[in-house]
């Protein structure tokens, strides 16, 4: 029986004698049980939950393997003991839930779905698809549904049609996080645009190329009093001249820049008023940025909920960057089970890691 070692390079063996009992009225064999090992197992129980223990960690199973002196097979053994049930509570969802997706086995795109405020996991589906999504949370039934207060979201298209379709009561979000990254693209995409109208190396290329972030800071964070000496341009300013002079260059720019600053503080401030007014203006700006007011236009309603509601989709992008640190770890998953099992033995204080405290404690 292999047992737990203090050093893995020098794997522990206890020999194991189990006395056999014939019962003299029906002759039947039974043999004597230990806490140590399971029945007709040659690891012991303290391995198992070393194992286990262990793939709650970021750790890869070969890893995990090597110094708990077992196989890789093994770890997926004891891995699978903990693989999703194919019974699922349809008599809850949370009130608050956020969507979006990530990238797993075959390289293909996943829905995942999460608590907003608790951030448990909800449903990880093994495809992104709009049917399968539906046919999920059709299961649950309508009066459940109609709990669902709010849904959060990026600006997937097919997300919104989706949740006003199965959650009638919910207001649906778009998150703070990819409209301002949406203005910051659209900007960057018009200052890429002037900057390649003027000579490499000129002062007006080095200004709009080297400066890019400044542009992209909010003008009230800009130094505005201390200047320095900014050697691309051979002269001495503050961020707010660098900013100023690089926008003289094009009247489209500036429009560009002031509508990017002006809609990114009305979601800071909150101010829906000011928002709807911003989305619907009129101003002569780049291209991409007129196709981004467009998109804003056709989810104005959901936008103006980004500015009402606190709730965001930070919490899953947080999660998305663990799903990609346990693959990463792993180099990539070919069993969706098996990435799936691990994504939720790694959740913060999730349900399966305190059962992996308690794994074959009994036995």
């Amino acid at each position: 029986m292999r047992y737990p070692a203090l050093d893995a390079s020098l794997p522990v063996f206890i020999r194991i004698a189990k006395e056999r009992i014939i019962c003299r009225n029906c002759q039947t064999n039974s043999m004597a049980q230990t806490e140590l090992v399971d029945k007709y197992c040659c690891i012991s129980n303290a391995t198992k939950r070393k194992i286990i223990g262990s793939l709650t960690e970021d750790w890869s199973m070969k890893s995990i393997a090597r110094q708990t002196s077992t196989s890789t097979n093994t770890v997926q053994r004891v891995l699978e003991k903990y693989s999703p049930s194919s019974f699922e509570d349809t008599d809850w969802l949370p009130e608050y839930l956020a969507f979006d997706e990530f990238r797993g086995v075959g390289r293909q795109l996943h829905f995942i779905a999460i608590d907003g405020h608790t951030h448990k996991i909800v449903k990880v589906l093994p495809t992104r698809l709009k049917k399968d999504i539906i046919n999920y949370f059709k299961r649950f039934p309508i009066t459940v549904r109609n709990k669902v207060k709010t849904v959060t979201m990026d600006l997937n298209y097919y997300y919104d049609i989706m949740a006003k379709e199965l959650f009638p009561n919910a207001q649906v979000i778009l998150d703070r996080f990819h409209i301002v990254q949406m203005l910051n693209r659209s900007f960057n995409s018009c200052r890429i645009q002037e900057t390649k109208k003027h000579k490499k190396g000129s002062w007006e290329y080095n200004l709009l190329k080297y400066y890019w972030k400044l542009y992209l800071k909010p003008f009230d964070d800009l130094e505005k009093v201390k200047p320095c000496y900014q050697s691309r341009l051979k002269n001495t300013l503050t961020q707010e001249q660098i900013v100023a002079d690089g926008l003289s260059l094009n009247n489209e720019l500036e429009n560009t820049y002031n509508l990017m600053q002006d809609i990114s503080k009305a979601l800071k401030d909150r101010d829906t008023k000011k928002l709807r007014s911003l989305i619907q203006s009129k101003d002569h700006v780049g291209n991409m940025m007129h196709t981004t007011l467009n998109t804003f236009k056709r989810n104005l309603h959901d936008i103006l909920n980004a500015a009402k509601f606190d709730e965001s989709n930070g919490c899953l992008e947080g999660t998305n960057r663990k799903i990609k640190q346990i693959e990463r770890t792993a180099y990539g998953y070919a069993n969706f089970n098996h990435l799936v099992t691990r994504i939720k033995l790694e959740e913060k204080d999730a349900i399966i890691k305190e059962k992996a405290s308690d794994y074959y404690l009994a036995a």
